[in-house]
């Protein structure tokens, strides 16, 4: 069989998803003409659609001329950069692996697709490569409309004029309050090491998952936690006052103001757990539980490893604790917590081969279709996917981040 050209789309930002809810990879023409359609009904502005129906009716001239052609549309992520670049890629190897290309046409809707050209190039010729533009929007493609439209956009809004306006605040409130510069510059330079080594992410996607409703029957427990929380906040604030009264500086009130919370908000993250524990139990999602079963661990670890090394910085009453307590209470945090995930995992594995998974969809963190699942390996731990060519692969069990209508699995592994 003559290897096809690709026509090939990208929707880099995933437009497709967050305004209509189609997940990529899109491949023939029927589903490019569904998803494109969707498309248009839902933001008749969005240039992808247009280049959608484009890279359509580029496939339908090559067909005609007697070429072997299809038509695929890879979709990425809506926070850009590494994230979209990283779907695209693991989208475009799995058409190639199963489509096995000669070449392809790329077809982009602006400058944010052409970032991709590497990516693509670097797995498959390019022949030829078509950016569309709306004939009746040709004026708002001037710099100026474009930044506008861009600063719409929530994400480049927060980037553009959320980061330099709390700055600003930052450094304002700062200097009002004759702190000098260095308290803000504390909290920029711990923002920018969230952002920059990815804990933002994991960080959100745990408070997603804390997400609160009237009609659940965690609200009990989001209340006395975060009343909690609020406790402890007030505690902290009376400990550094009394901090300052004793002459602790630096690491001494530090460690002195973190002894003095670290329980309480262990127990606010425990009621809070115990709260989405019972919503997991009464909505049969035993599967969720183990995940709690690994908070509640890590939390009480890391708050006794706090709790005991603000102890050994502290020192200034008995019990007095060594620098060997503070390693022992360290090396025994580590030991349980290696024990505890072995055995929560090997839990989890029970669970699912009791589940009945077969039939159910997997898709991806961002909604992307990855195949439905034919088989469930317990000697492996690997759940069998089977695309929509009818290939099989395997990803293991460490890869379900939720069980649900869906089978959803962490992007990347």
């Amino acid at each position: 069989m003559k290897r096809p050209i690709l026509v090939l789309c990208v929707d880099r930002d995933n437009d497709l998803y967050e305004k209509a809810k189609v997940s990529g990879p899109l491949i023939g023409r029927e589903k490019n003409v569904d998803g494109a359609t969707r498309l248009a009904l839902a933001d008749p502005e969005d240039p992808d659609s247009n280049a959608i129906f484009y890279a359509i009716k580029i496939c339908d001239q090559m067909r005609k001329e007697g070429n072997e052609a299809e038509v695929v549309t890879l979709t990425g992520n809506k926070l850009m950069g590494y994230s979209a670049d990283r779907e695209i890629s693991a989208q475009l190897d799995k058409i190639i692996r199963e489509l096995n290309p000669a070449s392809c046409l790329l077809i982009s809707d602006g400058a944010s697709d052409e970032e991709i050209v590497p990516i693509v190039n670097s797995r498959l010729k390019i022949d030829s490569t078509k950016i569309i533009f709306i004939k009746q929007a040709k004026e708002l493609e001037k710099t100026y409309f474009v930044l506008l439209e861009k600063l719409r956009d929530p994400h480049y809004a927060r980037l553009f004029i959320g980061i330099p306006a709390l700055l600003i605040l930052l450094f304002s409130v700062s200097s009002a309050l004759g702190l000098g510069w260095q308290p803000a510059g504390i909290v920029v330079g711990l923002f920018l090491i969230l952002k920059g080594f990815g804990i933002d992410e994991a960080l959100t996607g745990i408070m997603k998952d804390f997400r609160f409703s009237i009609e659940k029957m965690s609200w009990i427990a989001y209340i006395c936690g975060y009343a909690l929380l609020l406790v402890g906040g007030l505690i902290g604030y009376q400990t550094f006052l009394d901090g300052l009264k004793l002459g602790l500086t630096n690491e001494k009130m530090i460690a002195y103001v973190v002894g003095s919370v670290a329980w309480i908000a262990l127990i606010a993250a425990l009621v809070l757990i115990a709260g989405k524990t019972v919503d997991a139990l009464s909505e049969r999602r035993k599967y969720a539980v183990t995940t709690y079963a690994l908070y509640v661990v890590g939390f009480t670890l890391a708050m006794t490893v706090l709790k005991i090394g603000s102890e050994w910085v502290l020192n200034i009453k008995p019990p007095y604790v060594s620098f060997g307590d503070f390693l022992l209470t360290l090396a025994a945090s580590l030991a349980i917590g290696y024990c505890s995930t072995r055995i929560i995992t090997a839990i989890r594995k029970d669970m699912l081969l009791n589940m009945k998974l077969e039939g159910k969809e997997a898709v991806n963190e961002h909604g992307t279709y990855l195949g439905k699942i034919v088989g469930v390996d317990g000697n492996k731990g690997n759940l069998v996917i089977q695309t929509v060519f009818e290939k099989k692969y395997y990803m293991p069990f460490t890869a379900i981040s939720a069980i649900s209508e869906n089978v959803v699995l962490k992007a990347g592994e």
